[in-house]
């Protein structure tokens, strides 16, 4: 079964994916004329508007809820593994995947607002399956995307969340590698069912509080570590950058490169172009659909220019031996063991990683709600459904523990690559909507106003549209 998985996951990664990721990006970024970099400020401060209407969404609520997907145990193991397996030239590549993917993150994120449903309460939901099926008119594909994501998240991102929360663990006495991660998996998959059972409005509440808290201790941590070995700054800058254009190294063993590495962790972190974070874009109550563009876009730049640069520069700055059998927690339980010793480092970074993994949990659940429920004709499941779906949930993030790494990170990077297979011929088709939006609401800034959409302005027919009518 091993053999299998690291077949196809190599053959969906190299080319395929790789590909299409960064000729995406870059296509995204020309026609939008680089929106990652010229409205880069706009979007910082579109996230402190209030919800536009009264008791709706925030972009800051949704951006939580999307970063609490994004922000996870990538940010910490994910880093770790890229470096130990792929050198230090995968931090180059991490980059490269998450500036040219914030393009990719805008154009998905607004085609989600403006092909959005509104609710009975006057709330929106929405997301790929929903533009796929209204404005591509394919159902099939609506619906592949829908089982897809379902099976990514609440199957894949579980299970890999789970087996990096509970590897952390190892470094402790106790830990019993044949008993500790399943107690451990237990333990999880219970919380996470208690929190999951209250529903999306719990998840937003609980999400909101612990990422920009678990997000900011981290990084004050990591920037302690760095700033105390300032002095090797510049040789690691010099390593990531020899190493990325190592060119007969990469060329010599694609599939273990450094491009490879940094490209596959570094969307598995931002998750740009995969189409997660339209679900929760889609929910904000915000005046135009640009807006939660703007702000799903600085949740990339946030996650891995941010925070996975916070990991890898404490990791490769602290003098840790760059080993395969470092790769994930023990790297940087090593590093932040050189600023409060190995037992209080161990023990930081297992906090962290709960917490990380935690919000995870709850946040890629929150997509399969959505897409549970447009399965099921736009209408909620059941009670008795959605507990059922619950309880399968909570089961995979207990089997999860148990997993080995290489099935955990194999089984997670496979399912990823379908949903992106799907998501982003949808966004180039449908693209042309998102590019003019985005005029629109330049030419509207510039006249000094707040920009209100209305489907006219960029040549659709309001009629078309649900939310926007």
């Amino acid at each position: 079964m091993m053999d299998v998985l690291e077949w196809l996951d190599g053959i969906l990664y190299y080319p395929i994916l790789i590909v299409i990721l960064i000729g995406a990006g870059l296509y995204f970024g020309f026609r939008t004329k680089f929106v990652q970099i010229r409205m880069f400020a706009e979007s910082c401060r579109v996230l402190a508007e209030k919800p536009h209407e009264e008791g709706g969404l925030s972009s800051f609520k949704a951006l939580m809820i999307s970063t609490a997907s994004r922000v996870g145990t990538g940010n910490i193991v994910g880093v770790s593994t890229a470096i130990c397996l792929g050198g230090f030239g995968a931090v180059f590549w991490m980059w490269v995947i998450a500036l040219v993917g914030m393009a990719s993150a805008f154009v998905e994120s607004t085609l989600a607002q403006i092909y959005k449903k509104k609710d009975k309460d006057g709330s929106s939901y929405g997301g790929p399956s929903y533009y796929i099926q209204d404005a591509l008119h394919s159902r099939t594909f609506a619906v592949l995307f829908a089982i897809a994501l379902i099976l990514t998240y609440a199957g894949g991102f579980n299970m890999l969340a789970s087996y990096n929360l509970q590897s952390a663990f190892e470094a402790f006495s106790f830990y019993n590698p044949n008993v500790t991660p399943w107690i451990i998996g237990a333990i999880v998959s219970l919380v996470v069912f208690w929190v999951i059972a209250g529903g999306g409005k719990r998840i937003g509440e609980v999400a909101g509080i612990l990422v920009p808290f678990m997000g900011g201790l981290y990084v004050l941590v990591s920037l302690v570590i760095i700033i105390l070995h300032a002095g090797v700054l510049p040789a690691v800058i010099g390593q990531i950058i020899t190493d990325a254009f190592d060119f007969h190294a990469i060329f010599g063993g694609v599939a273990g490169s450094c491009l490879t590495y940094g490209i596959k962790r570094g969307l598995y972190s931002n998750e740009a172009g995969v189409g997660s974070a339209p679900n929760a874009a889609a929910a904000a109550s915000v005046s135009h659909p640009v807006k939660q563009g703007l702000v799903q876009m600085f949740s990339v730049f946030l996650d891995t220019i941010i925070i996975c640069s916070a990991t890898a520069f404490m990791c490769m700055c602290c003098g840790a031996d760059v080993v395969p059998t470092l790769a994930g927690a023990p790297m940087v339980q090593t590093a932040v063991g050189t600023l409060m010793g190995k037992t209080a480092g161990a023990a930081f970074i297992a906090f962290a990683m709960s917490l990380f993994a935690f919000t995870t949990l709850i946040g890629n659940l929150y997509y399969c709600n959505n897409c549970l429920a447009f399965l099921n004709g736009g209408k909620p499941l059941s009670k008795e459904q959605m507990g059922a779906f619950y309880f399968i949930s909570a089961l995979l993030v207990f089997v999860g523990a148990g997993l080995s790494m290489a099935a955990a990170w194999d089984i997670a990077d496979i399912l990823m690559a379908l949903m992106c297979f799907i998501n982003i011929p949808a966004c180039c088709i449908l693209g042309k909507r998102a590019y003019a939006a985005l005029e629109d609401y330049i030419k509207q800034r510039k006249a000094g106003l707040n920009p209100e959409f209305h489907a006219a302005d960029i040549g659709m027919d309001p009629d078309t549209l649900d939310f926007w009518k």
